[in-house]
Protein backbone atom coordinates (compact mmCIF):
# COMPACT_ATOMS: atom_id res chain seq x y z
CA UNK A 1 0.00 0.00 0.00
CA UNK A 2 0.96 3.63 -1.06
CA UNK A 3 2.29 6.01 2.19
CA UNK A 4 1.38 9.36 1.73
CA UNK A 5 4.42 11.56 0.31
CA UNK A 6 4.68 13.96 3.58
CA UNK A 7 6.06 10.51 5.12
CA UNK A 8 9.72 11.27 3.47
CA UNK A 9 9.74 14.58 5.36
CA UNK A 10 8.89 12.67 8.66
CA UNK A 11 11.99 11.45 9.90
CA UNK A 12 12.18 8.83 13.38
CA UNK A 13 12.76 10.75 16.67
CA UNK A 14 16.22 8.94 17.16
CA UNK A 15 16.20 9.05 21.01
CA UNK A 16 13.36 6.81 21.29
CA UNK A 17 15.60 4.19 20.09
CA UNK A 18 17.83 4.91 22.31
CA UNK A 19 15.76 4.34 25.16
CA UNK A 20 14.70 1.30 24.09
CA UNK A 21 18.65 0.08 23.56
CA UNK A 22 18.93 1.43 26.76
CA UNK A 23 15.99 -0.72 28.30
CA UNK A 24 17.22 -4.07 26.86
CA UNK A 25 20.13 -3.32 28.77
CA UNK A 26 18.17 -2.72 31.75
CA UNK A 27 16.34 -6.04 30.80
CA UNK A 28 19.38 -8.16 31.06
CA UNK A 29 20.42 -6.57 34.53
CA UNK A 30 22.88 -3.59 33.46
CA UNK A 31 22.42 -0.48 35.47
CA UNK A 32 21.87 2.04 32.91
CA UNK A 33 21.78 5.75 33.98
CA UNK A 34 19.07 7.95 31.52
CA UNK A 35 20.30 11.13 31.04
CA UNK A 36 18.70 10.68 27.21
CA UNK A 37 14.89 11.62 27.63
CA UNK A 38 13.44 14.73 28.67
CA UNK A 39 11.09 13.64 31.41
CA UNK A 40 11.69 14.91 35.03
CA UNK A 41 12.41 11.90 37.38
CA UNK A 42 9.68 13.43 39.60
CA UNK A 43 6.07 12.03 39.90
CA UNK A 44 3.32 14.22 39.04
CA UNK A 45 2.60 16.37 42.53
CA UNK A 46 0.31 14.83 44.77
CA UNK A 47 -2.58 17.88 44.67
CA UNK A 48 -2.46 17.37 41.02
CA UNK A 49 -3.13 13.85 41.56
CA UNK A 50 -5.95 14.05 44.35
CA UNK A 51 -7.48 16.57 42.23
CA UNK A 52 -7.69 14.13 39.36
CA UNK A 53 -8.97 11.11 41.75
CA UNK A 54 -12.06 13.47 42.88
CA UNK A 55 -12.42 14.12 39.64
CA UNK A 56 -12.87 10.63 38.64
CA UNK A 57 -14.75 9.87 41.73
CA UNK A 58 -17.56 13.07 40.93
CA UNK A 59 -17.93 11.14 37.47
CA UNK A 60 -16.09 14.18 35.65
CA UNK A 61 -15.29 11.98 32.54
CA UNK A 62 -17.54 14.19 30.14
CA UNK A 63 -16.07 15.75 27.23
CA UNK A 64 -15.32 19.48 28.03
CA UNK A 65 -15.56 22.69 25.57
CA UNK A 66 -13.10 22.24 22.43
CA UNK A 67 -11.01 25.10 24.07
CA UNK A 68 -10.86 23.35 27.28
CA UNK A 69 -12.71 23.83 31.18
CA UNK A 70 -13.16 27.64 31.60
CA UNK A 71 -12.50 27.39 34.91
CA UNK A 72 -8.62 25.77 33.99
CA UNK A 73 -8.20 28.54 31.04
CA UNK A 74 -9.14 31.33 33.97
CA UNK A 75 -6.77 29.82 36.50
CA UNK A 76 -3.92 30.17 33.39
CA UNK A 77 -4.72 33.47 33.34
CA UNK A 78 -5.16 34.09 36.86
CA UNK A 79 -1.30 32.38 36.91
CA UNK A 80 0.26 34.66 34.01
CA UNK A 81 -1.14 38.00 36.00
CA UNK A 82 0.12 37.07 39.39
CA UNK A 83 3.66 35.64 38.56
CA UNK A 84 4.45 37.68 35.18
CA UNK A 85 2.04 40.92 35.46
CA UNK A 86 1.05 39.80 31.95
CA UNK A 87 -2.54 40.08 31.61
CA UNK A 88 -4.23 37.57 29.49
CA UNK A 89 -7.92 37.06 28.84
CA UNK A 90 -9.20 33.59 29.40
CA UNK A 91 -10.66 33.71 25.88
CA UNK A 92 -7.68 33.63 24.29
CA UNK A 93 -6.72 30.24 25.78
CA UNK A 94 -6.75 27.10 24.55
CA UNK A 95 -6.59 23.86 26.52
CA UNK A 96 -4.97 20.85 24.07
CA UNK A 97 -3.01 17.51 24.37
CA UNK A 98 -0.08 18.14 25.68
CA UNK A 99 1.65 21.11 23.75
CA UNK A 100 2.12 18.77 20.25
CA UNK A 101 -1.56 19.38 20.46
CA UNK A 102 -0.78 23.37 21.18
CA UNK A 103 1.58 23.29 17.92
CA UNK A 104 -0.85 21.03 15.63
CA UNK A 105 -3.59 24.04 16.30
CA UNK A 106 -0.94 26.87 15.39
CA UNK A 107 0.73 25.42 12.38
CA UNK A 108 -2.73 24.16 11.14
CA UNK A 109 -4.10 27.84 11.26
CA UNK A 110 -0.66 29.42 9.73
CA UNK A 111 1.19 26.90 7.13
CA UNK A 112 -0.46 26.50 3.51
CA UNK A 113 1.70 23.82 1.12
CA UNK A 114 4.82 25.03 0.29
CA UNK A 115 4.87 27.61 2.77
CA UNK A 116 8.29 28.45 4.85
CA UNK A 117 8.66 28.12 8.64
CA UNK A 118 11.62 29.72 10.08
CA UNK A 119 13.50 27.43 13.15
CA UNK A 120 16.78 27.18 15.11
CA UNK A 121 18.61 24.60 13.95
CA UNK A 122 19.97 23.00 17.05
CA UNK A 123 16.40 22.88 17.91
CA UNK A 124 13.37 20.32 18.80
CA UNK A 125 13.15 17.88 15.68
CA UNK A 126 9.14 17.01 16.05
CA UNK A 127 8.65 20.85 15.35
CA UNK A 128 10.32 20.47 11.70
CA UNK A 129 7.84 17.43 11.28
CA UNK A 130 5.02 19.29 12.38
CA UNK A 131 5.59 21.64 9.60
CA UNK A 132 6.06 18.69 7.06
CA UNK A 133 2.66 17.15 8.56
CA UNK A 134 0.77 20.07 7.05
CA UNK A 135 2.88 20.58 3.79
CA UNK A 136 4.91 23.47 4.84
CA UNK A 137 8.64 23.48 4.77
CA UNK A 138 10.64 23.87 7.71
CA UNK A 139 13.56 26.44 7.41
CA UNK A 140 16.57 24.98 9.89
CA UNK A 141 18.83 28.23 10.52
CA UNK A 142 21.70 27.11 11.74
CA UNK A 143 22.48 29.34 14.95
CA UNK A 144 25.48 29.56 17.05
CA UNK A 145 26.89 29.93 20.59
CA UNK A 146 27.22 33.82 19.48
CA UNK A 147 23.48 34.37 19.64
CA UNK A 148 23.18 31.55 22.43
CA UNK A 149 21.39 29.37 19.87
CA UNK A 150 18.48 31.32 19.38
CA UNK A 151 17.17 33.12 16.15
CA UNK A 152 17.82 36.91 15.66
CA UNK A 153 15.99 39.63 13.66
CA UNK A 154 19.12 39.47 11.51
CA UNK A 155 18.04 35.63 11.18
CA UNK A 156 14.91 36.52 10.26
CA UNK A 157 16.08 39.33 7.53
CA UNK A 158 17.66 36.98 5.78
CA UNK A 159 15.91 33.85 5.85
CA UNK A 160 12.58 35.10 5.33
CA UNK A 161 11.05 34.60 1.75
CA UNK A 162 7.91 35.57 0.01
CA UNK A 163 6.52 31.85 1.27
CA UNK A 164 7.50 32.48 4.67
CA UNK A 165 4.62 32.99 7.10
CA UNK A 166 6.18 32.33 10.84
CA UNK A 167 9.08 31.93 12.57
CA UNK A 168 9.15 29.37 15.71
CA UNK A 169 11.46 30.09 18.81
CA UNK A 170 11.73 28.18 22.02
CA UNK A 171 12.64 29.82 25.61
CA UNK A 172 14.19 28.19 27.60
CA UNK A 173 14.91 26.18 24.57
CA UNK A 174 15.48 22.17 23.84
CA UNK A 175 18.24 21.04 23.67
CA UNK A 176 20.43 23.92 24.93
CA UNK A 177 18.76 25.52 27.86
CA UNK A 178 19.15 29.15 26.10
CA UNK A 179 16.67 31.60 27.41
CA UNK A 180 15.94 34.77 25.08
CA UNK A 181 16.25 37.96 27.05
CA UNK A 182 12.76 40.11 26.86
CA UNK A 183 14.80 42.80 24.58
CA UNK A 184 15.66 39.99 22.47
CA UNK A 185 12.09 38.87 22.07
CA UNK A 186 10.38 41.79 21.63
CA UNK A 187 13.26 42.68 18.44
CA UNK A 188 12.24 39.23 16.90
CA UNK A 189 8.76 40.41 17.71
CA UNK A 190 9.03 43.34 15.71
CA UNK A 191 11.12 41.98 13.02
CA UNK A 192 8.43 39.32 12.11
CA UNK A 193 5.87 41.99 12.14
CA UNK A 194 7.75 44.20 9.81
CA UNK A 195 7.40 41.29 7.42
CA UNK A 196 3.97 39.89 8.54
CA UNK A 197 4.70 36.67 9.72
CA UNK A 198 3.70 35.40 12.57
CA UNK A 199 5.32 34.30 15.58
CA UNK A 200 5.72 31.16 18.18
CA UNK A 201 7.39 31.34 21.25
CA UNK A 202 7.62 27.65 22.84
CA UNK A 203 7.28 28.51 26.54
CA UNK A 204 6.61 24.74 27.39
CA UNK A 205 9.91 25.07 29.95
CA UNK A 206 8.59 28.42 31.47
CA UNK A 207 9.35 28.49 35.16
CA UNK A 208 12.16 26.15 35.18
CA UNK A 209 14.85 29.15 35.13
CA UNK A 210 18.22 29.59 37.14
CA UNK A 211 19.56 32.75 38.43
CA UNK A 212 17.18 34.64 36.44
CA UNK A 213 13.86 36.01 36.45
CA UNK A 214 10.75 34.09 35.57
CA UNK A 215 9.23 35.99 32.45
CA UNK A 216 7.01 35.48 29.21
CA UNK A 217 6.15 36.80 25.49
CA UNK A 218 3.18 37.95 26.95
CA UNK A 219 4.02 40.45 29.40
CA UNK A 220 5.91 42.16 26.14
CA UNK A 221 2.78 41.30 22.93
CA UNK A 222 -0.74 40.53 22.63
CA UNK A 223 0.33 39.84 19.11
CA UNK A 224 2.08 36.60 20.01
CA UNK A 225 0.85 32.67 19.65
CA UNK A 226 2.70 30.96 22.70
CA UNK A 227 2.69 27.34 23.33
CA UNK A 228 2.91 26.04 27.28
CA UNK A 229 2.44 22.91 29.05
CA UNK A 230 1.70 21.23 32.17
CA UNK A 231 4.23 18.48 31.76
CA UNK A 232 7.67 20.09 32.94
CA UNK A 233 7.73 22.12 35.17
CA UNK A 234 4.14 20.41 36.82
CA UNK A 235 5.47 17.37 36.07
CA UNK A 236 2.60 16.35 34.45
CA UNK A 237 3.92 14.48 31.31
CA UNK A 238 1.79 11.18 30.57
CA UNK A 239 -1.32 13.15 31.74
CA UNK A 240 -0.87 15.05 28.34
CA UNK A 241 -2.07 18.48 28.77
CA UNK A 242 -0.78 21.85 27.37
CA UNK A 243 -2.27 25.25 26.21
CA UNK A 244 -1.77 27.82 23.42
CA UNK A 245 -2.44 31.68 23.81
CA UNK A 246 -3.53 33.17 20.94
CA UNK A 247 -4.30 36.58 19.34
CA UNK A 248 -8.08 37.19 19.50
CA UNK A 249 -8.64 37.22 16.08
CA UNK A 250 -7.26 34.16 15.70
CA UNK A 251 -9.50 31.91 18.69
CA UNK A 252 -12.89 30.85 16.40
CA UNK A 253 -11.14 29.49 13.90
CA UNK A 254 -8.20 27.39 16.54
CA UNK A 255 -11.25 26.17 18.42
CA UNK A 256 -12.79 24.90 14.65
CA UNK A 257 -9.59 23.47 14.00
CA UNK A 258 -9.39 22.04 18.01
CA UNK A 259 -13.07 20.68 17.48
CA UNK A 260 -12.01 18.43 14.40
CA UNK A 261 -8.27 17.56 15.36
CA UNK A 262 -8.88 15.94 18.70
CA UNK A 263 -12.26 17.53 20.05
CA UNK A 264 -11.18 18.74 23.14
CA UNK A 265 -7.74 17.47 25.79
CA UNK A 266 -7.95 15.10 28.28
CA UNK A 267 -10.87 15.15 30.90
CA UNK A 268 -9.27 14.43 33.71
CA UNK A 269 -6.22 16.03 33.44
CA UNK A 270 -7.93 19.41 32.87
CA UNK A 271 -9.78 18.87 36.39
CA UNK A 272 -6.48 17.39 37.44
CA UNK A 273 -4.79 20.66 35.95
CA UNK A 274 -6.82 23.03 38.28
CA UNK A 275 -4.25 22.16 41.73
CA UNK A 276 -1.50 23.27 40.18
CA UNK A 277 -1.47 26.64 40.48
CA UNK A 278 -2.76 26.48 44.11
CA UNK A 279 0.24 27.12 46.88
CA UNK A 280 1.26 24.18 48.04
CA UNK A 281 1.50 22.93 44.64
CA UNK A 282 3.29 25.51 44.07
CA UNK A 283 5.85 25.27 46.96
CA UNK A 284 6.28 21.14 45.37
CA UNK A 285 7.41 22.72 41.64
CA UNK A 286 9.79 25.81 43.73
CA UNK A 287 11.32 22.87 45.80
CA UNK A 288 12.20 20.60 42.67
CA UNK A 289 13.22 23.48 40.39
CA UNK A 290 16.12 24.75 42.73
CA UNK A 291 16.44 20.43 42.75
CA UNK A 292 17.00 20.77 38.96
CA UNK A 293 19.59 23.83 39.72
CA UNK A 294 21.52 21.78 41.87
CA UNK A 295 21.68 19.46 39.89
CA UNK A 296 22.77 22.07 36.45
CA UNK A 297 25.62 23.16 38.50
CA UNK A 298 27.12 20.10 39.42
CA UNK A 299 26.73 18.66 36.01
CA UNK A 300 28.34 21.82 34.19
CA UNK A 301 31.30 21.54 36.42
CA UNK A 302 32.00 17.70 35.95
CA UNK A 303 31.72 17.97 32.22
CA UNK A 304 34.13 20.94 31.77
CA UNK A 305 36.66 19.13 33.57
CA UNK A 306 35.92 16.22 31.68
CA UNK A 307 36.88 17.80 28.52
CA UNK A 308 33.52 18.78 27.16
CA UNK A 309 32.90 22.00 26.19
CA UNK A 310 29.23 23.93 26.63
CA UNK A 311 29.83 27.24 24.41
CA UNK A 312 26.41 28.75 25.73
CA UNK A 313 24.96 29.32 29.46
CA UNK A 314 22.26 27.17 30.39
CA UNK A 315 19.87 28.89 31.77
CA UNK A 316 16.73 27.05 31.93
CA UNK A 317 14.85 23.18 30.83
CA UNK A 318 16.94 20.47 32.64
CA UNK A 319 19.86 20.17 29.70
CA UNK A 320 22.84 20.69 28.55
CA UNK A 321 24.39 21.20 25.31
CA UNK A 322 28.11 19.63 24.94
CA UNK A 323 30.22 19.71 22.33
CA UNK A 324 32.55 16.44 22.05
CA UNK A 325 34.60 17.42 19.70
CA UNK A 326 37.92 17.26 21.24
CA UNK A 327 37.09 12.94 21.28
CA UNK A 328 34.93 12.40 18.76
CA UNK A 329 33.50 13.49 15.52
CA UNK A 330 30.67 11.62 15.81
CA UNK A 331 28.84 12.09 18.55
CA UNK A 332 26.12 9.39 17.41
CA UNK A 333 29.00 6.90 18.00
CA UNK A 334 30.58 7.88 20.61
CA UNK A 335 26.90 7.37 22.57
CA UNK A 336 26.00 3.95 21.30
CA UNK A 337 29.76 3.40 22.85
CA UNK A 338 28.55 5.03 26.03
CA UNK A 339 25.67 3.56 25.98
CA UNK A 340 27.50 -0.30 25.46
CA UNK A 341 30.38 0.04 27.83
CA UNK A 342 29.25 2.29 30.22
CA UNK A 343 24.99 1.93 30.50
CA UNK A 344 25.10 5.42 30.49
CA UNK A 345 22.10 6.61 27.92
CA UNK A 346 22.81 10.11 26.34
CA UNK A 347 21.19 11.96 23.16
CA UNK A 348 23.38 12.43 20.27
CA UNK A 349 22.97 16.09 18.34
CA UNK A 350 21.88 14.14 15.09
CA UNK A 351 18.62 14.56 16.92
CA UNK A 352 18.52 18.25 16.82
CA UNK A 353 19.34 19.20 13.33
CA UNK A 354 23.05 19.13 11.71
CA UNK A 355 24.97 19.00 14.70
CA UNK A 356 27.70 15.87 14.58
CA UNK A 357 30.16 16.52 17.05
CA UNK A 358 26.99 17.60 20.14
CA UNK A 359 25.75 16.02 22.63
CA UNK A 360 22.56 16.71 24.97
CA UNK A 361 22.98 15.60 28.32
CA UNK A 362 19.72 15.40 30.22
CA UNK A 363 19.61 16.21 33.83
CA UNK A 364 16.66 14.40 35.22
CA UNK A 365 18.36 12.19 37.74
CA UNK A 366 19.25 12.84 41.23
CA UNK A 367 23.14 13.87 41.58
CA UNK A 368 24.11 10.78 43.12
CA UNK A 369 23.28 9.09 39.81
CA UNK A 370 24.95 12.03 38.01
CA UNK A 371 27.70 11.60 39.64
CA UNK A 372 28.21 7.93 39.17
CA UNK A 373 27.50 8.74 35.22
CA UNK A 374 29.95 11.36 35.41
CA UNK A 375 32.69 8.52 37.14
CA UNK A 376 31.57 6.24 33.95
CA UNK A 377 32.30 8.99 31.57
CA UNK A 378 35.56 9.76 32.67
CA UNK A 379 36.63 6.87 32.95
CA UNK A 380 35.61 5.96 29.53
CA UNK A 381 36.72 9.01 27.84
CA UNK A 382 40.15 8.30 29.89
CA UNK A 383 40.65 5.22 28.58
CA UNK A 384 40.45 6.78 24.77
CA UNK A 385 37.06 6.16 24.05
CA UNK A 386 36.54 7.68 20.73
CA UNK A 387 34.45 7.72 17.87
Amino acid sequence: MRLAPRLQQIEPFHVMRILEAARTLQAQGRDVIHLEVGEPDFATPAPIIAAGCAALARGDTHYTPAAGLPALREAIAGFYESRFAARVDPRRILLTPGASGALQLVLALLVGRDDDVLLTDPGYPCNRHLVSLYEGRPVNVAVTAQSRFQLTPADIAQHAGPRTVAALVASPANPTGTVLEPVELAALADACRARGLALIVDEIYQGLVYGRPHETALALDDGLFVVNSFSKLFQMTGWRLGWLVAPEWAVPALEKLAQNLFLAAPTIAQHAALAAFHPETLAIVESRRCELDARRRFLQAALTDMGLTLPAPAQGAFYLWANCKRFTDSAARLAEQLLQREAVALTPGDDFGNNPTFMRFAYTQPVVRLEAACERLARSLGYGCTA
